[in-house]
């Protein structure tokens, strides 16, 4: 599994795409619409060098490979949840939609509102044992 090759180090969502081949350019951006939506609260930013959404911790991010975009981090939630992104779970557990087949945007959106929910319910346990 090797990342898209970019030549410069990105500051933004959008300087990482663009640095992308223009074939994937499209999926990323209707990635990004995509989890902006689902996650109108969360804060854009380069993480680890990848696009990230924070809502209370990191929600989502997102990376272009050669033969797929990968989904972080490894989803956690409902059977039913867990059932839909066993086809395209890595073997870390991590999210793997390849290219050649149609991305399933609106699970991606359900994943991202999961892990928000996930990270505001574990903040608000801390924050109950405090």
């Amino acid at each position: 599994m090797t990342t898209v090759t970019r030549k410069a180090k990105v500051t933004t969502v959008g300087d990482y795409i663009a640095a992308c081949p223009r074939a994937v350019q499209p999926i990323l951006r209707k990635l990004r619409t995509t989890v902006r939506k689902a996650l109108p609260q969360a804060t854009e930013c380069i993480s680890y060098g990848i696009p990230a959404y924070k809502v209370h911790g990191g929600a989502m991010y997102f990376a272009a490979f050669k033969q797929h975009v990968g989904v972080f981090p490894p989803v956690r939630g409902t059977p039913a949840l867990m059932k839909a992104v066993a086809p395209y779970a890595g073997p870390k557990g991590n999210l793997r939609f390849p290219l050649a087949e149609p991305i399933p945007f609106a699970l991606i959106a359900r994943i991202a509102r999961q892990n928000a929910k996930d990270n505001r319910h574990r903040v608000a346990q801390r924050a109950a044992t405090k």
